[in-house]
């Protein structure tokens, strides 16, 4: 009897427990239902508001290609090291047949020497877009790269006749490339001129002359020692037009991209070169244009028109170019350094006109204890072509 009743409870337990599932799932579909109609409805009202607003969706839609398009050109692209030595190869022998070859440089060339390039990853430029500050360190500590040397050694070759420089870091000229062979197109920052004189008298000094001044401000606050008119440097800015004959030495630039049939671009995004149509004489005829290569991480507004670009870093790419030409790496040697010889020493009185450390010559840095060589690089400095271009462009960008 006991057992009849028990399993009779148990019976209606699970009638119960079944009925109860089957409420719930009842349940579930109806708010599914609810739900789905809610969202369809929604649907509706969206369709409806889309297509009200067709221009709007339009702007939209251009925007996010824009910025995807953007993106995408600001990746870097490594070329694998089997692709990188063919494509070396290849430049290598077009720099053999050639007979007139121009070298455009620009920050990506530097950028081993710690001076930071403008719109790579952590570029200048790129920085200040993702809202970051960029410290300015003192430039002048920075030597020759092995680019720099390797372009200074196809020049003593003959293989390379002329380079057109954006840099205003002056290892061009330091490098040992003679004045003549360079086009410094954005200034730099180790020369200041008298433009009162006529012609413009030149000062090379041993440090960064830029310290006081700024765009539309040129004046380093020291006189001619002829004229006693204020000295100015010699610094580009953007938004401003070069009319110095020297360092920019633009008759030089045009004349040699006008001569050659090879360009060689090495570490430059090109936005600004390109601006420049006396750099690339497209006022001919495609196959009458000098052939142009591209050495850059990034994308260019001239890869199209490359004979071949080079997704690599300068300095590996012309150490494999030398090792293809036969010809040894050049390493950077101080005591050899021109901007000694070149240089103007300052007035007694002149003494105290600036704060930048100066290049110290080789036997001045074998007395330096390790102590004091680590204390000077760890010294930020602000203000300068580099320093205050920063901040200008950063205030510029928020009030936009």
């Amino acid at each position: 009897m006991d057992v009849n009743t028990n399993s009779g409870c148990s019976a209606r337990a699970e009638r119960k427990q079944r009925e109860k599932a089957r409420i719930i799932q009842r349940e579930k579909q109806r708010q599914t239902v609810k739900t789905v109609s809610r969202l369809l409805l929604k649907c509706e009202e969206d369709r409806a508001l889309l297509q009200e607003h067709q221009d709007t969706v339009q702007e939209l839609s251009r925007r996010q290609s824009r910025r995807a398009l953007l993106k995408r050109k600001q990746e870097e692209v490594f070329d694998d090291a089997e692709n990188l030595k063919a494509k070396v190869r290849q430049m290598a022998e077009a720099l053999q047949q050639a007979k007139h070859v121009v070298i455009y440089t620009g920050a990506g060339i530097s950028t081993a020497a710690s001076i930071p390039d403008y719109r790579g990853p952590n570029g200048v430029w790129t920085q200040l877009q993702k809202g970051r500050s960029v410290s300015a360190s003192d430039l002048s500590r920075a030597e020759p790269t092995l680019t720099h040397m390797c372009i200074w050694m196809l020049h003593k070759v003959k293989m390379v006749q002329h380079v057109v420089s954006q840099n205003c870091d002056g290892l061009h000229l330091r490098s040992g490339l003679p004045r003549h062979a360079l086009s410094e197109l954005h200034g730099n920052m180790f020369i200041e001129v008298c433009d009162s004189c006529s012609p413009a008298r030149e000062f090379i000094r041993l440090f960064d002359v830029t310290e006081r001044t700024a765009l539309h401000r040129h004046g380093t606050g020291r006189l001619c020692p002829l004229c006693k008119a204020e000295l100015r440097d010699t610094i580009v800015h953007f938004g401003e037009r070069g009319t110095l004959e020297q360092p920019l030495n633009w008759k030089g630039a045009a004349e040699a991209a006008e001569q050659a049939d090879l360009i060689l671009c090495l570490g430059s995004s090109l936005k600004v070169l390109k601006k420049y149509s006396c750099l690339w004489c497209m006022n001919r005829p495609a196959n009458k244009r000098p052939k142009l290569y591209i050495v850059n991480l990034q994308w260019t507004p001239k890869d199209t028109l490359a004979t071949l670009k080079i997704h690599g870093k300068c300095d590996a790419v012309m150490g494999l170019l030398m090792e293809e030409l036969g010809l040894g790496t050049p390493v950077y040697n101080r005591s050899q350094d021109p901007i000694f010889s070149l240089a103007k020493p300052l007035s007694p009185q002149e003494q105290k006109s600036h704060t930048r450390e100066e290049i110290a010559p080789p036997a001045a840095l074998e007395h330096a204890s390790p102590d004091t060589q680590a204390q000077g690089e760890a010294t930020a400095v602000q203000g300068g072509w580099f320093g205050r271009g920063y901040a200008k462009a950063r205030r510029k960008r928020k009030t936009v």
